[in-house]
């Protein structure tokens, strides 16, 4: 197993455990069961014959490329299953509850007052822009460091690989759709009357609607969101985790990626994707295991010899 790295151990860990979760619980609410349980078999399986086979043959095309992003690769499949397991361990979104305590905390609902005290298209469309920033953030710090020192590279995929799974399994377990309860859009849903009421009927500024960025991430929303993952903020925890990254190692844009993630973490309230707490708890999330992901990865990668040829 010594070709194992940290984040193989990270991502077999986490197939396992999701697939245990499944056996163990599923429930009316997960009526593919079986096939799913299916696929992180032969996940388990693929994964180990990617690593044993790039040791046993260094240096192809192909197998050096699956072996250095094959999480990435895994990431949209992880987090479209959270929205079809995350009704295994409790019977319902939890959304009633954080819109209450959001009350309790506040006194009002952050993520609704926040876009009609500022409903004006220049704002909007700078948030949602950074909002949508989050998707280039990812690809685009693994690209720079690919190009820049494939160890900074693998450093990156394992942390931020990390903090997604440790995203995802919270997911699974405590579902909260966030500011989307508000308007009805997931079927079979619906908040009580009592807390629906101290949202009235939310409806978004007509300055705010015609701005191309906000129309660009409703149509992601629309098609590739899945239910329940508002908490804790992924944006946060995976923005925040790519700025620990451009601090360390891409110190030329340092301050602008830092400023566009705090904008980001803004745009998450003032957006209505998600709860003033879910924000905290992405931060949170962040500050705990990006220091965390880092000290495993040190202690469980082992530099790969057949590796150092690409590395300068």
């Amino acid at each position: 197993m010594k070709q194992y790295t940290f984040i193989d151990y990270a991502t077999q860990g986490y197939i396992l455990i999701v697939g245990l979760l499944i056996l163990l619980f599923h429930n009316a609410t997960v009526p593919e069961w079986p096939w799913l349980l299916l696929a992180h078999a032969g996940a388990l399986v693929g994964v180990h014959a990617l690593v044993t086979a790039n040791a046993r043959w260094p240096g192809r095309p192909l197998l050096e490329f699956l072996r250095s992003f094959y999480p990435v690769l895994l990431y949209t499949g992880f987090y479209r299953e959270t929205g079809a397991l995350n009704r295994m361990l409790v019977p319902d979104y939890l959304d009633a509850w954080f819109i209450l305590a959001e009350q309790r905390i506040f006194g009002f609902q952050p993520c609704i007052a926040f876009m009609e005290a500022l409903p004006v298209l220049a704002v909007s469309e700078v948030l949602y822009a950074c909002y949508f920033s989050y998707y280039i953030m990812i690809s685009g710090i693994g690209i720079a460091l690919f190009l820049r020192d494939r160890r900074q590279f693998f450093h990156y995929v394992a942390v931020v690989s990390f903090v997604f799974y440790l995203c995802y399994l919270t997911y699974i377990c405590l579902p909260v759709m966030g500011p989307r309860a508000f308007y009805r859009e997931i079927d079979g849903f619906h908040l009580p009357e009592e807390v629906q009421a101290l949202a009235g009927n939310p409806t978004y500024p007509s300055a705010v609607q015609i701005g191309p960025f906000f129309n660009l991430m409703a149509w992601i929303y629309r098609h590739f969101e899945g239910p329940g993952a508002a908490f804790p903020s992924s944006h946060v925890a995976i923005a925040l985790c790519t700025a620990w990254f451009s601090w360390r190692y891409l110190p030329r844009i340092r301050w602008f990626h830092s400023a566009v993630v705090f904008l980001l973490c803004l745009a998450t309230v003032y957006c209505r994707y998600h709860y003033a707490i879910d924000v905290l708890a992405g931060a949170l999330t962040a500050a705990i295991l990006v220091p965390l992901g880092n000290r495993l990865y040190h202690r469980f990668s082992a530099p790969r010899p057949h590796s150092a040829g690409l590395i300068q």
